[in-house]
């Protein structure tokens, strides 16, 4: 994806650490790394790693406590922030509105954009998703699985330049799960998404052009043309 090439999310040096029991406990530190629109990345390794903490990071959505998280488009560095609306974040715990239904749910991305052809949308999404009979249903009515894929369609839902995806499928079924990876990495491939994806699942991070692997306070690039080291 030549055209999106020059639009990259920048990690230079980052850090995080978390206090217990007065004690620091440092997750990863001196982590650096592009991720670039277009291009998939997969982050594995035990529970407890850092994974998640790092998606937060490099999604804008926590901020580090050493190094930076940047935009750079053509070469122009921008906060974070600046692109937060160009960015589908699919979380573990789903985060629905539980007074909306699905359909709304999905919508409310476009919404707030304006988009005056939000609902019909939403309903597009969530038949791509295989809920196109539960549209009216709220998330009480649904199942972990069928959760798990209306966050994903909101997400999607606005074509955002990255997508950050905590365990995507860890709720679905075999044949679900391949039908959703298929699709996210349909949007890297064919709508010049930046895709990075937290998994324990080495089907899904194979399918990824590159690998991040976390263990024992060290991480290594798997199958990557970079080379990056970092230490806890």
């Amino acid at each position: 994806m030549s055209s999106h090439s020059n639009s990259k999310i920048e990690l230079h040096k980052v850090g995080q650490s978390f206090v217990t029991n007065q004690h620091s406990v440092s997750l990863f530190s001196d982590l650096s790394f592009s991720i670039e629109q277009g291009r998939s990345y997969a982050i594995t390794g035990p529970s407890g790693s850092g994974k998640s903490s790092l998606l937060m990071l490099a999604s804008g959505l926590e901020q580090p406590f050493s190094g930076e998280v940047v935009y750079s488009y053509n070469g122009q560095i921008q906060p974070i922030s600046h692109i937060r609306s160009e960015i589908g974040f699919i979380f573990q715990q789903f985060h629905l509105l539980p007074e909306f239904d699905a359909l709304n749910n999905v919508a409310l991305p476009l919404k707030l954009r304006g988009d005056k052809q939000a609902l019909a949308i939403a309903k597009e999404w969530l038949e791509k998703v295989g809920l196109g009979h539960r549209l009216k249903h709220k998330p009480a009515q649904l199942s972990g699985g069928e959760q798990q894929r209306v966050a994903i369609a909101r997400a999607l839902v606005f074509n955002p330049k990255f997508i950050f995806a905590d365990e995507p499928t860890g709720n679905l079924d075999a044949q679900s799960a391949g039908e959703i990876a298929d699709l996210l990495f349909a949007c890297c491939r064919d709508k010049g998404a930046g895709l990075v994806l937290v998994t324990h699942s080495d089907y899904l991070a194979q399918q990824a052009q590159q690998q991040l692997r976390f263990n024992a306070g060290e991480c290594q690039w798997l199958s990557t043309e970079l080379g990056s080291k970092c230490h806890a």
